[in-house]
């Protein structure tokens, strides 16, 4: 393997922990940031969906851009784009200027995460073995880092806007020097539409992939935003150990996407998704049926170590759909994954109004049996690209 292929893996790797640390640092300032701006836990469900909605508009510009002039540029400047922009929630006064705020992180995050993501591709492709898994349990460390630094300074009594200007600038730099080592970017066979051209069409594949994204982020999202309140109101356990189902859930997921490459290899991509999304329906399962805190946790954790497979199998798979549309691609699969995400927690949300949170949690128990049933559609074929079919077990590396 020569040496610019492995920088460009590890500046992959770096670039994931960057689009974690950045996000983290905001998830951990929302209380500050709903006291400075006087907005309400019901409003900010709702200045939450302006984030979906700028990352989507990130996305869709983001695709063709990053087939046109290469994914490199794009991660350089959405990284820096989200970087900065994570500054605006602890600069805003009020409601208003909080959601132009989420707006433009939005769309940051949005353009970052195909870019990075169509950049994943190209180098797994380069390598000819499955390591999506491992870029992505990188954004799960990231976020570690993130909670960390943000904890900290909280813990400090730093102003939030000296402590997101300080994360701010850590990722802006961050971003520039890991975006210089990624691949550069490979002319397409294919030039793409001309300007005013009509546009393809997204493939009878793209929606079935982008429908099991939905499906898989949807229960990924539930779990970031419910599974704690969710052990604390069921079993009537303390805000430590409810914090503790999220732990659980994130720890095993974060576990699972560094073993899971190995695991692609050795039993495809199909089984990856069929039988994670199985596991996590056991533990989900067990989460709606159990009286226990000790099971509880226990079903929170199986819910992330079944998922954790699942997201990178897919986005490859949408990635290598076509040689010179990779971008694209990901940005319709990534756009309906992405807004189950924000909006599956919502959707619980307006349940809870009516059932009870755990019988809820029957919506994430019946997403991931359809993700499983249907998985079929992350099986790679051999026109897809220079990453080889990985099925039944069998692997063989296109020359």
């Amino acid at each position: 393997m020569d040496k610019p292929l492995r920088i460009a893996r590890v500046s992959v790797f770096g670039i994931f922990g960057v689009n974690g640390f950045i996000l983290a640092l905001w998830v951990v300032h929302i209380p500050s940031i709903l006291d400075r701006t006087g907005v309400s836990k019901a409003s900010l469900g709702l200045l939450i969906l302006l984030v979906a909605a700028g990352a989507i508009v990130g996305m869709q510009l983001a695709g063709p851009l990053a087939d046109r002039f290469g994914s490199r540029p794009l991660v350089a400047g959405s990284g820096a784009i989200v970087s900065a922009s994570v500054i605006g929630p602890g600069l805003a006064n009020n409601a208003v200027e909080l959601g132009i705020a989420l707006v433009v992180l939005g769309f940051g995050n949005g353009a970052l995460d195909v870019s990075m993501n169509t950049q994943a591709v190209y180098v797994e492709r380069a390598y000819g073995r499955p390591i999506m898994a491992a870029f992505h349990a990188l954004f799960s460390c990231g976020g570690v880092a993130g909670a960390l630094l943000g904890a900290a300074t909280l813990a400090a009594g730093w102003d939030i806007r000296v402590s997101l200007l300080v994360g701010a600038v850590i990722g802006i730099v961050l971003a520039a020097l890991f975006s210089a080592r990624l691949l550069p970017h490979v002319q397409p066979e294919h030039k793409p539409a001309a300007t005013g051209a009509p546009k393809q069409r997204p493939s009878s594949r793209v929606w079935a992939l982008g429908a099991i994204a939905f499906c898989v982020l949807l229960c990924e999202g539930v779990a970031n935003d419910w599974s704690a309140l969710q052990v604390k109101e069921d079993l009537g356990a303390s805000d430590a150990t409810a914090a503790l189902a999220f732990g659980a859930f994130s720890t095993l997921m974060t576990v699972g996407r560094f073993g899971a490459d190995r695991v692609a290899a050795a039993i495809g991509p199909v089984a990856v998704v069929r039988y994670g999304t199985f596991v996590a329906a056991l533990g989900m399962g067990m989460v709606v049926t159990s009286g226990w805190i000790g099971l509880t946790l226990a079903g929170w954790a199986l819910f992330g170590l079944g998922l954790a497979g699942a997201v990178p199998q897919i986005f490859t798979a949408a990635g290598n759909l076509s040689k010179d549309g990779a971008g694209v691609n990901m940005s319709r699969v990534f756009g309906m994954g992405y807004l189950a995400f924000l909006a599956g927690p919502s959707l619980i949300g307006w349940l809870t109004k009516v059932i009870p949170l755990t019988t809820a949690m029957l919506v994430p128990f019946v997403a991931v049996l359809i993700a499983g049933v249907f998985a079929g559609v992350v099986r790679p074929h051999d026109a897809q690209g220079p990453l080889s079919a990985v099925s039944d077990g069998k692997r063989a590396v296109a020359k």
